[in-house]
């Protein structure tokens, strides 16, 4: 059996497998049936924790529910990193990923802070497709994108496309959320957030999710929602992004992006050859 943790950040759910001390080998089929809502545990993220080389403390791998491995995730972030903080008498961990190192740490009140890193908006790096053209913001010739006006694109250890709307409660979200994803502008796919303004230090957003779908909270979604923002003159270095799952606390120090939010243990369960059962011994990171 292979032991887990169901967790969460704002809703956003995870099934966490500490993989530190024995290495865990599972595949792109388990990880799709285990993702399964209604005949699995359900989750919108896999999380692997990992053993790291100096300085980092651990490594995390993502896996969305299609069983794709992707590079970032900031919700599940904060679930790693309250663990290693509880684990260790440290002021901070740093964690290792796909999409770059996370240095974390526990704020007064609790909850946990990630440095997500620097934002990066040259086409290359997000990655758009040439014909996207050579500028951060993207228009789609589709009459039926287009209406969404442009998106402000950014990598933040994954890609991610953010459309400013006057109301984000009637976006189409499981209808037009897959048809940018999956658009060919972007090569590897793309989150794709919607968001409505209502001041420069708060906006309210929705996020269909590269391979996972609508989710209640995206931790990536919210650092760039407001990295776009903030570039495009709307948003100021501090703010508020309410998702369905509730709100994160994004600010931006000296080019780089600090989420804070809280993150919850669910409950215990270990893998088993026949899918999964629940609470059946004690964990330990």
């Amino acid at each position: 059996m292979i032991a887990f943790r169901k967790m969460n950040g704002l809703g956003n759910d995870f099934v966490v497998v500490d993989a530190r001390h024995h290495a865990v080998d599972i595949s792109a089929d388990t990880i799709r049936a285990l993702g399964d809502r209604e005949n699995g545990v359900g989750f919108d993220q896999f999380i692997l924790i990992e053993p790291a080389a100096e300085p980092a403390d651990a490594t995390m791998r993502i896996f969305n529910p299609d069983g794709g491995e992707v590079g970032a995730c900031g919700n599940a972030a904060r679930c790693v990193a309250a663990l290693l903080l509880d684990e260790r008498a440290m002021p901070e961990v740093l964690i290792a990923s796909a999409g770059g190192p996370m240095r974390g740490w526990r704020e007064a009140d609790g909850r946990i802070a990630i440095d997500m890193g620097e934002p990066r908006f040259a086409g290359p790096a997000i990655p758009l497709a040439s014909e996207a053209g050579d500028s951060w913001c993207v228009r789609f010739p589709e009459p039926e994108l287009a209406s969404y006006g442009a998106a402000a694109c950014v990598n933040v250890g994954n890609p991610h496309a953010v459309f400013f709307v006057p109301d984000v409660g009637v976006v189409p979200l499981t209808d037009i959320g897959p048809k940018f994803e999956n658009h060919r502008f972007f090569p590897e796919r793309a989150n794709i957030s919607f968001v409505t303004v209502h001041g420069p230090d708060r906006v309210e957003a929705r996020v269909w999710e590269r391979g996972a779908g609508a989710t209640l909270a995206c931790g990536t979604a919210a650092c760039a929602i407001v990295s776009v923002g903030h570039r495009a003159g709307i948003l100021g270095e501090r703010v508020e992004v309410v998702l369905p799952g509730g709100p994160l606390a994004i600010a931006l120090t000296a080019g780089r992006i600090v989420m804070v939010g809280p993150y919850m243990l669910d409950w215990t369960g270990a893998i088993t050859r026949d899918g999964f059962v629940r609470d059946p011994l004690p964990t330990s990171v």
